[in-house]
């Protein structure tokens, strides 16, 4: 669990009106700082992927990123569990992913990760940090299946995009 997860946390237990005013305040601040390393890839990101992922372990994460795409930039902007986020959002920077796609993809899993903490926060109090250590698979499951659906409909979005384009 990072640090924006645990102050979220907190906040939500000293004073529970809050909780969801700082959930959309760590929302903004995550997606802000995203889009910045986004950015940066898209300028130059091309040039240094190539010369990183050409061969060996480089090579094999860039394959993974193009086969699985987005899914691995959302399971770690969902995922309290942690996880580095900053290596696949260069890498979706880098290799051109649509900016829209980015955003909605970064929106959605901080979303669900912050009101779902700020919640929890409210309604476990001490014990938030406690619960989530022990029931770590449920949450993980709980992300995956959340990563399919998103990413589903993520293709499906691009497939009438496609379509409707013909």
């Amino acid at each position: 669990m990072g640090g924006v997860d645990a102050l979220l946390i907190t906040i939500s237990i000293v004073d529970p009106k809050q909780a969801y005013l700082g959930a959309v305040c760590a929302i903004g601040g995550s997606l802000a700082g995203s889009l910045i390393l986004f950015s940066i890839a898209r300028k130059g990101g091309q040039a240094l992927l190539s010369k990183y992922t050409s061969t060996g372990r480089g090579l094999q994460l860039r394959t993974w990123f193009e086969k699985y795409g987005l899914i691995t930039v959302f399971i770690p902007a969902i995922s309290p569990i942690p996880m580095p986020m900053k290596i696949p959002v260069f890498c979706a920077g880098g290799l051109g992913v649509r900016w829209s796609y980015f955003i909605g993809v970064v929106l959605t899993a901080r979303i669900i990760r912050y009101f779902a903490l700020a919640y929890l926060g409210i309604r476990y109090g001490q014990q938030t940090i406690p619960f989530l250590r022990a029931h770590w698979q449920v949450v993980l499951a709980v992300v995956l299946v959340l990563a399919v659906t998103t990413i589903t409909l993520l293709r499906l979005a691009q497939q009438r995009h496609r379509v409707s384009l013909t």
